[in-house]
């Protein structure tokens, strides 16, 4: 008898197994981190022989920590880094080259000759995303562009694309045996390659790019209850059980967080932050900086949409802080520094690492440290850094409400920086608006899980999963109107110096 569902979760520093029951709870997790690849500045790249040794030890542990039979779990979804690029022989398995992570600024040339017809927003009215390095496929025109051999290998139906998603669930069900090459609509409509009106590949633009459209996956419903496949015996569960729901990493977490209705909003706070908005049946088109972008799609069901503000770089601010210049050994005592002191001492963090994503889409941006003064310590600087994650989560907000013309009553958040306390209150304060944690924080998986057990019937119903939602911890706006404003004030003067870095 199936007691549970359970859900991949391969994000952009680590991958985990997750195993939940009907009320939505976690029954076992394990947890690993991978190697992060870093070839020169502003490149970013994942083994992905790495990321699939890594999720077959996360499942195998998962299970063996509380004895959980394989057979007991009734379905299983992915979740996952989004927009990060593979290209594999599909005979063999072997990629042609590492991943290319979503925070790689290489394509930065292939964006600037793509917009010089049309400008940034060539292919927005049809995919709902300017042209950035974010996306997967001007890092699919990289591979095919710079890597020897694959353009002839993708002609020939060889050499076949994925995000992780594709690349998790193929491998999952079989790999170089069958495996399903499939991804969801979720997924591609961060390509930059699927039309959001009629959820399949656009043959114009794939042609504009030179992409191969026999090297895509199929595009599937989020939920399927066709199944996507099965794993294998022989496999890392040891037992056939249908793989069944895939979503993007935010995506996932918008339907962890039962954001089923229009107007319902969330934030995820991991190595960047993405705030989603539910905007129903119908994509609406952004004029603020935001993307249009599927939310999810359940079986037969429409396709949700929604609108999502991007920010490249936030908890991953605190493991730089951590890894490159050793300020802490672990990330969670980044809080104690701050809380050491009062304020930042009026300096700001920009973490421009990457360009700015949402709402500017400026790739000659890079990051600044502005106000110094002697006056400024180490806390002062851990303060700034989780204070930019705040400022820059209003910044996408104030966009959302100009869209969308909805006012905000409260944030629903998840990921790993809602445990942080002191970044939680000041996210209330910046926004002028409580600030809510649920039960369960790890949303995306559950969100993941939420689909798969969708597709085989474990829920039944929207409802079933609207009940399991619990609320854990709320945060109240303490600021006054005027500090708000004089601070926020601040921000935006300091993002303007982060412009026309690179040149």
């Amino acid at each position: 008898m199936a007691k549970y569902v359970a859900a991949v979760d391969q994000g952009t520093t680590s991958t985990r197994f997750m195993v939940f029951d009907h009320a939505g709870r976690v029954v076992s997790v394990h947890q690993l981190e991978h190697r992060q690849i870093y070839p020169q500045p502003g490149w970013v790249e994942h083994d992905p022989m790495e990321i699939w040794e890594r999720t077959q030890q996360v499942i195998r542990a998962a299970l063996e920590k509380n004895g959980i039979d394989p057979e007991e779990i009734a379905a299983i979804g992915v979740t996952n880094q989004r927009e990060t690029t593979i290209v594999w022989d599909k005979k063999t398995g072997k990629p042609y080259y590492n991943a290319i992570v979503w925070q790689c600024t290489r394509t930065k040339d292939i964006c600037e000759e793509l917009a010089k017809e049309g400008g940034q927003d060539r292919f927005r009215p049809k995919t709902g995303l300017p042209i950035a390095t974010y996306f997967s496929g001007p890092k699919i025109k990289w591979i095919l562009d710079n890597v020897p051999g694959v353009r002839e290998a993708a002609e020939k139906g060889d050499a076949i694309f994925g995000n992780i998603d594709t690349w998790v669930i193929w491998w999952l069900t079989g790999g170089p045996d069958g495996g399903a090459h499939v991804t969801d609509v979720s997924n591609a409509s961060r390509t930059m390659l699927m039309n959001l009106e009629t959820l399949d590949w656009d043959q114009e633009i794939l042609d504009i790019l030179g992409i191969p459209r026999q090297m895509l996956p199929e595009i599937r419903p989020s939920s399927d209850p066709k199944i996507y496949g099965y794993t294998p015996k022989d496999g890392p569960l040891g037992a056939s059980i249908p793989v069944c729901g895939d979503l993007g990493d935010q995506q996932a977490a918008l339907v962890g967080q039962t954001s089923f209705s229009p107007g319902e909003a969330k934030n995820t706070y991991g190595t960047g932050c993405f705030m989603l908005l539910n905007t129903g049946t119908t994509p609406v088109p952004s004029k603020s900086g935001l993307l249009t972008t599927v939310g999810y799609k359940f079986g037969d069901e429409p396709a949700v949409y929604c609108l999502e503000g991007s920010i490249a770089i936030t908890g991953a601010l605190v493991q730089w802080l951590r890894d490159n210049l050793k300020f802490f050994d672990f990330s969670k005592h980044i809080e104690d520094y701050a809380r050491s002191v009062p304020d930042s001492g009026g300096i700001y963090f920009v973490p421009a690492f990457s360009g700015l994503f949402a709402p500017y889409w400026r790739l000659d941006a890079r990051g600044v440290i502005v106000g110094l003064t002697r006056y400024i310590t180490k806390a002062h600087i851990c303060r700034a850094a989780l204070e930019a994650t705040a400022y820059q989560t209003r910044e996408v907000l104030d966009a959302m409400e100009k869209d969308s013309g909805v006012k905000l009553t409260a944030l629903k958040v998840d990921g790993g920086m809602v445990y942080n306390e002191l970044l939680m209150q000041f996210q209330a304060d910046i926004l002028g608006v409580p600030v809510i944690r649920p039960v369960v924080a790890e949303t995306t998986s559950l969100g993941a899980a939420y689909a798969a057990g969708l597709a085989v019937g474990f829920w039944t119903s929207l409802d079933d999963l609207r009940k399991n939602w619990a609320v854990d911890k709320v945060w109240e706006p303490k600021m006054d109107p005027e500090t708000r404003e004089r601070l926020y004030k601040g921000w935006l003067k300091a993002v303007e110096r982060t412009f026309g870095w690179v040149e």
